[in-house]
């Protein structure tokens, strides 16, 4: 069985001469034929070259992986009980799936404060990115939950203002801001501000802090797309070599003269920027949390990628030696932006694997009474199911699960829904709700009465979308905690959980369906 695919996919926007005769190894045409195109990934690289290491079209799309890893959350099975209740009283009438309480207080303080165990956790200087960002922020904003500015924003900005190296007022970088603080709701919420290494030297989370009023701040090792720098595409060539001369390696040099009569002729239509990989030391991260500190930060985060277990370690005991307030751990084959595709699909410890020896990391910390941050799981996340999972998967550690693709999904599904209002040409599967955002989002009329008429007018669709798709995780998570009698966050254990096989169950810890509660079984029917 091969777990990948080779030489053919819709990311790459290619595909075999014969699809039903593949070799499974080089993912080649059984007959590779003299005469051929070049529609696969081999043939395309004929000519394309390096452009088809990126998932196609670059800014309207979002990728994840397709390698099916040999272990995944859908291995486990949630574990429902008859008996009891854990978090409110346990009699019928109270102990109700609404009343299951969602919110979760983070922070060395516990002064951030979410409605929802769930948040965006970095969202950067991509075009899909920043063209759906009124429904991430407002949407974020208004149900509660976190929102991440991902890498490079500020200096992909080419109204950002610069002295002395240092980044000193910006335009995106404070919308952006703005956006979601303009809609925050009862102080639930946060937008925090994530540097890479280009982030660092322009000095962006101090401007944020200082400028901006921002109070969370994370300091971003990786993420589970890839092992290397940010990356996007410009088709602009005074932009790329604006952001050449701002420091980021931009490919192919936009300043080479031979390179710009290329470019203009229609050779290649797009640069490469690419952001440089961090070299992490323990004297360097120290001297960062104190520079940020002084600089005003109320809560620092650290979000780390697929690495090498003795990274995560490493993650593990910075952030408890530190005092950090959030620890995010990214699992391999999810993205936002332009991951390199056989990376994103090749590199990497993937979701269970990983957060399992995140679980044995902290359990290892928290035995020696040591100081342990709230800790997020990312991993290709999307419904109320797999967000339980991985809460239970880390409980007591875990507090959250973090998200990225299907929040920009439901945004931009929402911002498409209310631009064929605007245009009166809804589409039949959605024409079938109504024709006018009251009646196609379900939320439109609670949400028209908690903000009134006027707030609820100047609301934008896409963020309408993300606060929709909310409610139903929301609503879902509730149901599925309730079934396991667990009525807060905090009742959540690894027993609410069964491996499905025993390889699932020895990788996880967590046990094999048929040994679940054994003992007590036993003692039941003496």
């Amino acid at each position: 069985m091969s777990f990948s695919r080779v030489n053919t996919s819709s990311a790459t926007l290619t595909k075999n001469r014969t699809e039903e005769s593949v070799t499974p190894t080089s993912g080649m045409c059984v007959t590779c034929v003299d005469g051929c195109i070049g529609m696969c990934e081999i043939g395309k690289s004929a000519y394309r070259g390096h452009e088809v290491i990126y998932p196609q079209p670059f800014g309207v799309i979002t990728t994840a992986a397709e390698k099916k890893y040999p272990v995944d959350y859908s291995h486990f099975n949630i574990m429902g009980t008859a008996v009891g209740a854990h978090g409110i009283e346990a009699d019928s009438d109270k102990a109700i799936f609404p009343a299951v309480d969602l919110e979760v207080h983070i922070g060395h303080d516990k002064g951030i404060k979410f409605r929802f165990p769930w948040i965006i956790s970095g969202i950067g200087s991509t075009n899909i990115a920043k063209n759906n960002w009124e429904g991430l922020a407002i949407g974020s904003a208004l149900a509660g939950t976190g929102l991440t500015i991902g890498e490079n924003v500020a200096g992909m900005d080419p109204e950002a203002v610069l002295k002395g190296g240092r980044i000193v007022d910006t335009v995106d970088l404070k919308r952006r801001v703005k956006l979601y603080k303009d809609h925050q709701r009862d102080g639930y919420g946060a937008i925090i501000v994530q540097a890479n290494v280009e982030d660092s030297r322009l000095r962006v989370q101090e401007y944020a802090i200082e400028k901006l009023g921002v109070e969370c701040v994370e300091l971003k090792w990786g993420q589970g797309a890839k092992d290397i720098g940010g990356e996007v595409k410009i088709k602009d060539l005074k932009k790329a070599q604006m952001l050449q001369e701002r420091g980021y390696i931009v490919l192919p040099n936009p300043n080479d003269p031979n390179v710009i009569k290329a470019f203009e002729m229609g050779a290649f239509k797009e640069f490469e920027r690419h952001s440089r990989v961090g070299m992490v030391t323990e004297e360097s991260f120290a001297k960062t949390i104190e520079g940020l500190r002084k600089a005003g930060a109320q809560y620092i985060f650290l979000k780390t990628g697929a690495y090498r277990p003795v990274d995560l370690a490493r993650a593990v005991a910075f952030s408890s030696k530190y005092k950090l307030d959030l620890l995010t751990v990214d699992g391999a084959g999810g993205g936002t932006g332009m991951s390199p595709w056989r990376m994103m699909n090749e590199w990497g410890v993937p979701p269970v694997e990983l957060h399992s020896l995140l679980y044995q990391y902290a359990k290892k910390l928290a035995a020696k009474e040591r100081y342990l941050p709230a800790i997020a799981v990312n991993g290709g996340f999307s419904f109320e199911d797999q967000i339980f999972k991985g809460l239970a998967m880390g409980a007591p550690f875990v507090k959250m699960v973090g998200m990225a693709r299907a929040p920009i999904a439901a945004a931009m599904v929402g911002k498409t829904i209310g631009l064929s209002i605007e245009a009166q040409q809804v589409p039949v599967y959605i024409e079938r709700f109504g024709s006018s955002k009251e009646e196609i989002f379900v939320t439109a009329s609670s949400l028209r009465k908690e903000l009134g008429e006027k707030a609820f007018d100047k609301l934008p669709t896409g963020a309408i979308g993300l606060y929709t798709y909310y409610e139903r995780l929301a609503q879902g998570l509730r149901q599925l905690m309730a079934g396991s009698r667990k009525f807060s966050l905090d009742h959540m254990s690894r027993d609410d959980l069964a491996a499905l096989t025993r390889e699932a169950a020895d990788i996880s810890n967590i046990q094999y369906i048929m040994d679940a509660d054994r003992a007590e079984a036993e003692k039941i029917l003496q």
